[in-house]
């Protein structure tokens, strides 16, 4: 035997593994897609979110996925934690409806993200940014010590460097955007707020992504970076929550332009 498994086995498999519990609350942290777990996660849940596979159908329509009971049954728990799919005694393991999904989870951000992003769910991470990041800027201002003035520093110097580079490196310079978003949470020295900001934090990679595709725009956002950093370090709060709120505004008219 080759440890492969046919759409009908797995589909009785899947029936009976997965948990009926709620979805879990979203993780910060990215599945790997390495090894045939990896890739069997990814394959069937990119299908789940793009729409391959249906709200309310069962599990696994032609997934294209070959794979032992052991890897699909921990597939399978993986997309229950994301809730992506539930178990039913008598119907099996359905898609739920895309409400009941985990939508800041990073993969699930990841997968809805693939091709050309929707400027509805763009404009939607918009107002999730708008709602906490400039506050948190204005916070920022008021706490940070110098370990996190040093942080944004080097993060905002990172950007710059990645965008001298010929060609641009823009996988860098988003790394390190998300590097000074990340720093201004965190000196805010609130651990709430940290555990908001790893939710932040995925919304920031769908709309980087998008961001970078709109010509001018990364190096236009350089000097918005710039007086946020001055904001915070001159201890002027209603400068940073305002220079924030302005770098965020600009990025969601122009990746909303982008997705129109």
């Amino acid at each position: 035997m080759d440890g492969r498994l046919c759409p009908r086995s797995a589909g009785r498999i899947i029936s009976r593994t997965v948990s009926r519990a709620p979805a879990e609350p979203p993780s910060s942290q990215v599945y790997p897609r390495t090894g045939l777990h990896g890739r069997v996660v990814h394959a069937i849940g990119r299908r789940i979110v793009t729409g391959q596979i249906r709200p309310g159908e069962q599990l696994p329509k032609p997934a294209g996925v070959n794979a032992s009971r052991g890897v699909v049954r921990e597939a399978v728990k993986v997309l229950a934690a994301k809730g992506l799919v539930v178990a039913r005694t008598k119907t099996g393991t359905r898609v739920r409806p895309p409400e009941q999904w985990n939508l800041l989870d990073p993969d699930v951000l990841a997968w809805r993200q693939e091709g050309q992003p929707r400027g509805a769910f763009l404009g939607k991470l918009t107002e999730v940014r708008l709602l906490i990041e400039p506050g948190a800027a204005a916070l920022a201002a008021r706490r940070a010590g110098q370990a996190q003035l040093a942080a944004l520093h080097s993060a905002l110097r990172d950007m710059r460097e990645a965008l001298d580079l010929s060609p641009p490196d823009y996988e860098a310079y988003n790394d390190a955007d998300i590097r000074f978003h990340r720093a201004i949470v965190q000196a805010c020295d609130n651990d709430v707020l940290e555990q908001m900001g790893a939710i932040v934090n995925t919304t920031l990679l769908v709309a980087f992504n998008a961001a970078i595709r709109v010509p001018g725009l990364p190096r236009g956002s350089l000097p918005r970076h710039q007086a946020i950093l001055d904001a915070i370090r001159r201890r002027q709060p209603n400068r940073a929550r305002t220079a924030m709120r302005l770098l965020v505004q600009n990025t969601g008219r122009a990746i909303g332009r982008l997705a129109r």
